[in-house]
């Protein structure tokens, strides 16, 4: 019996020892790419500085936002890797090198991202903002210290602040015994925290995900060579060239007139737009006729699918809310991977799963950035200050974290919330989860029928106002008050 606990305890030893090491591995590549991002889009001048004492502040904040963004990417992994780890163990299920690929690795992982996602959020983020920020108390020694102290003071501020608001929330929201529960921190009153920024993560999906689903058709449009109907590429590339020559010469000779120095601002604008469309008219013109006529459509048609199936989807799970009392999000204690496959068409139907999962990611980012509230986060390569990388980070955080509890709720796949993050308490509510995949489908079907609307109603525009270009683009290409000018000039 002796040697049998021996045994055990070092298998379990054995088996921790290994999950901590491959844990570490991800994090550490994780964190690597992480911070080549956030190099890329710095401000260089914030990091090289004559101040060593900036220089060192800006660092060390600059470093908890690789982790924090690290933690970010995690929390949008954890599905994907979840079912591609469950379809992995049901096609080898036998084999010895998947044996370090377990439930118990998966839901410490779960575990990790849920306690480093809360503690960058509450803690790390607040504090790198707080010491970027800080001068030091007035009266004290100069230096990084003086800055931490500050700092760690006016965290410890926020935090108190933070706890009497929840406290006072969950004395309206619940009975009277809870309020007796104020010592109780770790088993009440944070979880309870940590429900309410998850469902403001989920709210923000919820606003952000079915404008970006529209947005991607746009955004990915722009990216590539686009198929005109009835348009001839080369004369409207010579009528876009004529234009932003006469362009050119008129910022050339500007100090000849007093009109043209007045416009010289919206000249500018006019003759950068023109620029950009007529190299955007020389790629179409280079691109080949399987990119240009081929390329275009096919991709179209791969997001069209995609969204469509997204809500399909949540179509299909809200009959299910309806008649069946498992498809609400609950959590689970043990994974049981390897057990069965989480989707009803097997492995390709879990492809599809994780398809669909990174790409609602992909557009709740697009969405975010394309609001009229969110734009100005936008990071611009080696031009983005501190503070805005830190709220980037922040803000990513609060996405990808609530990812996992958005695409069970909505019914993307059938993966059941591990470790705490099955925990929230409005999980439980039938009528909001309800709601929930009704707005989604509800906004996210405007939003496409919007898009597809106008977009069609635009290219069939242009696509029979484009023929009689070739006639009349020499004299309306050059804008009116281009010509009054040069009219004026030929006065004076």
């Amino acid at each position: 019996m002796e040697a049998d606990d021996v045994s055990i305890r070092e298998q379990l030893f054995h088996n921790r020892v290994r999950e901590t090491i491959i844990c570490v591995l991800l994090f550490t590549c994780l964190y690597m790419v992480c911070y080549l991002v956030l190099t890329h889009f710095k401000k260089t001048a914030e990091f090289v500085t004559d101040d060593i004492e900036d220089a060192t502040v800006n660092k060390i904040a600059l470093w908890l936002c690789t982790f924090t963004l690290s933690v970010s990417v995690s929390a949008v992994l954890l599905l994907p890797i979840s079912i591609l780890s469950n379809e992995v163990l049901l096609m080898f299920p036998h084999s010895y090198y998947m044996q370090w690929l377990n439930g118990s690795l998966i839901h410490g992982l779960w575990n990790l991202v849920f306690l480093f996602s809360n503690l960058s959020l509450v803690f790390l983020m607040p504090f790198a903002y707080f010491f970027t920020e800080s001068e030091g108390f007035a009266g004290s020694r100069k230096g990084v210290m003086a800055r931490v102290y500050e700092a760690v003071v006016l965290l410890l501020l926020l935090a108190l602040l933070v706890l009497g608001i929840v406290w006072v929330a969950s004395a309206f929201l619940h009975d009277n015994a809870a309020r007796k529960s104020l010592y109780d921190l770790w088993d009440c009153y944070l979880p309870y925290l940590y429900s309410g920024i998850s469902l403001f993560g989920v709210l923000l999906l919820l606003l952000c995900t079915p404008f970006g689903l529209s947005r991607m058709f746009s955004v990915t449009g722009s990216l590539l060579v686009k198929p005109r109907l009835l348009e001839d590429v080369e004369d409207t590339l010579s009528c876009t060239t004529f234009e932003e020559d006469s362009l050119y010469r008129k910022l050339s000779c500007s100090s000849a007139s007093v009109w043209v120095n007045l416009n010289m601002e919206a000249m500018r604008k006019e003759y950068e737009r023109v620029r950009n469309n007529r190299v955007a008219l020389e790629m179409r013109r280079k691109a080949s006729p399987w990119q240009r006529n081929l390329g275009y459509p096919l991709v179209m048609l791969v997001l069209l699918s995609l969204t469509v199936m997204c809500v399909l989807m949540v179509c299909f799970n809200v009959l299910e809310l309806l008649l069946d009392e498992t498809a609400m999000p609950r959590g689970m204690e043990d994974p049981h991977l390897g057990m069965a496959s989480f989707s009803m068409f097997g492995s390709l139907g879990a492809a599809v799963q994780v398809v669909l999962i990174l790409y609602l990611m992909l557009s709740s980012v697009v969405g975010f950035y394309s609001s009229s509230l969110f734009c100005g986060l936008l990071p611009r390569a080696k031009d983005t200050n501190l503070t805005q990388i830190i709220a980037n980070c922040v803000s990513l955080l609060i996405l990808s974290s609530a990812l996992p509890v958005f695409s069970r709720t909505l019914g993307i796949t059938r993966f059941d919330l591990l470790g705490d993050f099955g925990r929230y308490n409005w999980l439980g509510n039938f009528y909001t989860v309800f709601l929930y995949n009704m707005l989604f489908a509800f906004l996210t079907s405007a939003s496409l029928i919007k898009t597809v609307t106008w977009a069609v109603q635009r290219e069939l525009i242009r696509a029979f106002g484009l023929h009689r270009l070739p006639i009349t683009v020499s004299r309306s290409a050059i804008p009116f008050r281009l010509l009054l000018a040069s009219g004026l000039s030929k006065i004076q």
